[in-house]
Parts: C-alpha cells; sequence; structure tokens
C-alpha cells in the first residue's frame, strides 16, 4: 500500500509510517485490518480511509477537502 500511495500523493503530502506492533492500544484496534491507511487533520482524530488495499477514490476525496491540504497521511504497516 505503501508504494501505490507514493505513486499517488508524491512528495505533496507527508506520510508518517507507524509499525502496529509498537503500540498495544494499535494493536487492539486495527490488529488483523493492517495494512491501514488514515487522513490526519489537525485538531481532529485521524479518519480511516481503507485497510489492506489503497483505495484511490477515498484518498481523492480526502485530499480535495481544502482542510487537508498540506497535511500528512498515515499508514500503519502490515504486522
Amino acid at each position: 500500500m505503501l508504494q501505490a500511495l507514493k505513486a499517488v500523493v508524491g512528495e505533496q503530502y507527508r506520510i508518517d509510517v507507524v509499525d502496529v506492533d509498537t503500540d498495544p492500544a494499535l494493536v487492539e484496534q486495527f490488529d488483523e485490518l493492517v495494512p491501514v491507511l488514515q487522513g490526519c487533520l489537525p485538531g481532529q482524530s485521524p479518519q480511516t480511509l481503507c485497510h489492506y488495499h489503497l483505495d484511490v477514490a477515498a484518498v481523492a476525496r480526502f485530499l480535495g477537502r481544502p482542510e487537508a491540504w498540506g497535511y500528512g497521511l498515515k499508514c500503519h504497516r502490515i504486522r
């Protein structure tokens, strides 16, 4: 998913890669759903955009919102 995401968004957005196994809360939350992609906006909880495979349409909808411009994406990696 990470390589596909980079191909779609290029260098325009920050992509934070998080190892789920480093945080028991993330293991509990995502467990079998990894990889998971979340969109992150300031002052809001991360929004899950897709899991397992990149959903280009969901990423485009999220990044098309003006409040998302210049903010980041978080890719939770496979366990």
